[in-house]
């Protein structure tokens, strides 16, 4: 019997609704959460996924800006202007698009951000909230919407054994962070997994996240488990006009036979990044302000 699809449009869709509502109690107290997305140089994808942002922030009502920046741009430049953005008060979240031009620091941008407005997650000072459970650390989009999707699918994660395929610090360690929070048992696999395949069809839960398309295939899926595909790859396809198809880490076509529930590639994990991130930035908006029975978004 084919897997059942965890459809990450819909529950997309609900994150923001919800999202649009919580804006509106903000707006209602006076205050209008507002995003900044950094945009330096001209990287096609980065320019396509920063507009979609700033459509997003527009559509739940939050104020959504984007400040574009000639490639060229000197880092102590950016981190300037990062400086202004953490010391405005109508700025609540700040996002450098990744990747930056190679003269720039990535880390070093980072860093500057405020924590109490790096809604991307990627602060060390909110990687170390996030890890002992603390609720004012921001996670990064991608795993903290992993996290919702399971739940609306109704899988439960407590006691379950889940193997996270890749460890990178934008969804792998963040992933099993958020897991260990949720009494999961995790397992970690990567590069230098031994006997890998093993290893993956112990998984109640399958996350993977290594960017090799088609990776997973259904001879390493136990039947039954949960499969969580957050690769999103290109690959030539002469049939297509365009020359090319989408596709995820996990070969869909048979491991959908094998799983019970599966997320697509695309329409999976993909839309629940944008939504976790104006989540994140009514989050930053309301953290600080005053709280009290009835008092802003919960």
């Amino acid at each position: 019997m084919p897997a059942e699809l965890i459809d990450g449009i819909a529950v997309a869709k609900l994150v923001r609704a919800d999202v649009a509502r919580d804006t509106e109690a903000l707006v209602r107290r006076g205050v209008t959460p507002g995003l900044t997305v950094v945009l330096v140089g001209e990287d096609p994808a980065s320019a396509v996924y920063v507009r979609a942002k700033e459509k997003a922030c527009i559509e739940a009502g939050m104020k959504g800006t984007t400040i574009r920046l000639a490639a060229e741009t000197p880092q102590a430049e950016l981190l300037a202007l990062i400086d202004r953005l953490n010391a405005d008060a109508t700025v609540h979240g700040i996002l450098v698009q990744m990747p930056v031009p190679k003269h720039i620091d990535p880390q070093a941008v980072i860093l500057r951000i405020s924590a109490a407005k790096d809604v991307d997650g990627f602060h060390p000072v909110n990687v170390g909230r996030v890890w002992i459970g603390e609720k004012t650390g921001f996670a990064p989009c991608t795993p903290a919407g992993v996290m919702v999707m399971l739940e609306r699918a109704g899988v439960e994660v407590s006691g379950k054994n889940v193997v996270m395929l890749g460890r990178s610090n934008i969804v792998g360690k963040p992933m099993v962070s958020l897991l260990v929070a949720a009494s999961a048992t995790v397992t970690v696999c990567h590069s230098k997994t031994r006997d890998l395949p093993s290893v993956v069809r112990g998984a109640d839960i399958l996350i993977a996240a290594i960017g090799k398309p088609e990776f997973v295939t259904a001879d390493m899926v136990r039947p039954g488990a949960v499969v969580i595909d957050v690769g999103i790859n290109r690959v030539d396809d002469a049939t297509l006009a365009k020359g090319y198809r989408l596709c995820g880490d996990v070969h869909f076509a048979s491991v959908s036979e094998v799983a019970s529930k599966i997320t697509p590639v695309p329409g999976g994990v993909g839309p629940m990044t944008i939504a976790m991130l104006l989540k994140n930035t009514v989050r930053a908006a309301t953290q600080g302000l005053p709280q009290g029975p009835g008092q802003g978004p919960a």
